[in-house]
């Protein structure tokens, strides 16, 4: 039962105890992936792509380079969300359609072209925007997941080139975090929140 998106937000826990019975359909998955690509990104390049885990023997193989934490093995499924370090290469699967539909001008397409090749001549900018934009969509995934009635918990305890190296991911991308995605056999411990008002400064 979908809910309130507010709810969603606010009953998010990162579960990391999971029935091992559950079982997630790819068609779900998909349906969950597809939400999550409507992310916000900046020029809307979409800078990200996702490695599903989604049988036990891929999430076996997992296990030991996200540092033997069982909830890799216990979920129904994990997720690689990964940051795009060439999403500049974007511009025309992203822009043609709407130049075509008449949305959009090839002239501004073009001056948008321009900024984007520029802001990617720094290797920095290009690694900063893959994190940043990445982690959009993975927040994304786990609110959609939730609102479907499933639990996550968003994983930075991994080593990234053992990764890259075992699944043969091309060096276009940089591993952002791991996500579990399941049934939570326990409620989720809740987290302490810092006073809000010690994180906000009005100008």
């Amino acid at each position: 039962m979908e809910q309130n998106v507010l709810s969603v937000m606010q009953e998010r826990r990162s579960t990391k105890e999971y029935d091992t019975n559950a079982e997630i359909s790819r068609e779900e998955l998909m349906e969950l992936l597809e939400i999550t690509g409507q992310a916000p990104s900046a020029w809307n390049l979409q800078h990200w792509n996702f490695l599903a885990f989604h049988n036990k023997e891929s999430q076996e193989r997992l296990l030991p380079i996200a540092y033997n934490q069982q909830q890799i093995a216990d979920a129904s499924a994990v997720i690689a969300v990964l940051g795009d370090l060439q999403a500049n290469e974007n511009v025309d699967p992203v822009f043609n359609p709407a130049v075509q539909e008449g949305m959009l001008s090839e002239e501004i397409k073009q001056a948008l072209n321009g900024q984007i090749q520029a802001a990617y001549e720094s290797e920095q900018f290009g690694r900063d925007a893959a994190f940043t934009n990445a982690s959009l969509a993975a927040m994304q995934f786990m609110l959609a997941a939730k609102a479907k009635g499933w639990d996550t918990c968003p994983i930075g305890g991994f080593s990234a080139s053992s990764l890259m190296e075992e699944f043969e991911i091309s060096d276009r991308y940089v591993p952002v975090m791991l996500i579990t995605v399941g049934k939570g056999i326990k409620e989720a411990r809740p987290s302490g929140r810092l006073n809000i008002n010690d994180l906000v400064s009005f100008v």
